[in-house]
C-alpha cells in the first residue's frame, strides 16, 4: 500500500466517521487554571483576558473580532525545548524552528487515572510504564506517551485544579527515573492532564522538575493541560500537537488533537 492509498483511506475514513477526531484541549479563557509559582522562584504568567474590538457595531459592522493577553505556557499548551535550561542551545528548540514532522506521532496512553484518584500524588515509575507495555506493547521511537490521570475533570476550578495547600501542589506526574526511561525508549514527547509536564512535588525531586531537565535536555516537547484523554485507547491513535509558529517561542497554547479508530 502506498502513501497516496493510505492518505486517501484516512480521508475517507474521516469523512465517513470511522475514525474520530478526539478534542483533547482544554477551554482557554479568563478562568483557564494558570501555574502559580513561589514569588521568590520565578514571575507569574498573567491571567488571561480577552477583550472585544468589535463585533457588529460601530467598531466594525460587519465582523467580530477580540484581542488577547495571553502566555504561551497557557492552558493545554506545548513545551519547546528552549523552554528550559537544558534545552537552551538548540537552534530548532523554537516554536518557529523545531521539525514540524515530529509533533504529528502516535501516541501511547497509560491510564494512572485509578492510581491519582486515590492519591494526588501518586508517581508513575519505570516499573510502571513497563507492566504497561508488557499488557500493550513496546512504546516506539518517535511516539509521544501521554499520562492520563483524569485531572482534566477538575478544570473548572483553579483552586480544585492546582490543589496547593500550604506544603505545596499535589497532583501526579512521573519520578526521574521513569522520564529516563521513557527518553531511552527515544520518545518525541510526554504530556500530562495536569497544571505541567512534572508531578506538583517534582520542585523536591533530583534534579528538580525531572520532566521539563529530561525531556529538553534531549530536545523533546513536553505537553500540559491535555483533555479527554480517557476518549484515547492504550494504543491505536495518532496525536496531533502543533504549536503556533511565534518567533523564537518557548511554547504555545495549541489545539491537542487525536486521531481514534472506532469499531
Amino acid at each position: 500500500m502506498t502513501a497516496a492509498n493510505v492518505l486517501s483511506d484516512l480521508g475517507s475514513m474521516l469523512l465517513s466517521g470511522s475514525v474520530e477526531v478526539v478534542d483533547c484541549t482544554g477551554t482557554l479563557g479568563p478562568d483557564t487554571p494558570l501555574l502559580k509559582l513561589p514569588p521568590d522562584f520565578a514571575k507569574n504568567t498573567p491571567q488571561i483576558e480577552i477583550h472585544k474590538i468589535s463585533e457588529y457595531d460601530e467598531d466594525g459592522p460587519f465582523f467580530a473580532w477580540n484581542w488577547m493577553v495571553l502566555g504561551e505556557h497557557s492552558g493545554t499548551h506545548f513545551d519547546a525545548p528552549h523552554h528550559w535550561i537544558t534545552g537552551k542551545d538548540y537552534e530548532d528548540g523554537y516554536t518557529d524552528s523545531l521539525n514540524i514532522q515530529r509533533v504529528v506521532a502516535p501516541v501511547n496512553v497509560i491510564d494512572c487515572s485509578k492510581e491519582s484518584a486515590a492519591d494526588a500524588d501518586f508517581l508513575l515509575t519505570p516499573e510502571h510504564v513497563k507492566a504497561w507495555e508488557a499488557e500493550h506493547g513496546e512504546i516506539g521511537a518517535g511516539e509521544w506517551v501521554v499520562m492520563r490521570t483524569d485531572w482534566d475533570k477538575r478544570a473548572h476550578d483553579e483552586n480544585l485544579f492546582l490543589n496547593a495547600d500550604e506544603n505545596g501542589p499535589h497532583s501526579p506526574g512521573p519520578t526521574p527515573e521513569c522520564v529516563e526511561y521513557l527518553l531511552s525508549k527515544k520518545i518525541v514527547g510526554w504530556g500530562s492532564q495536569c497544571i505541567g509536564t512534572d508531578a506538583g512535588c517534582a520542585g523536591g525531586m533530583e534534579p528538580p522538575y525531572p520532566a521539563h531537565n529530561f525531556l529538553h535536555r534531549d530536545n523533546c516537547f513536553g505537553l500540559a493541560s491535555l483533555a479527554n484523554l480517557d476518549k484515547l485507547p492504550a494504543k491505536g491513535a495518532i496525536l496531533i500537537a502543533a504549536p503556533l509558529k511565534i518567533q523564537r517561542g518557548t511554547g504555545s497554547p495549541i489545539r491537542a488533537l487525536a486521531l481514534v479508530p472506532k469499531g
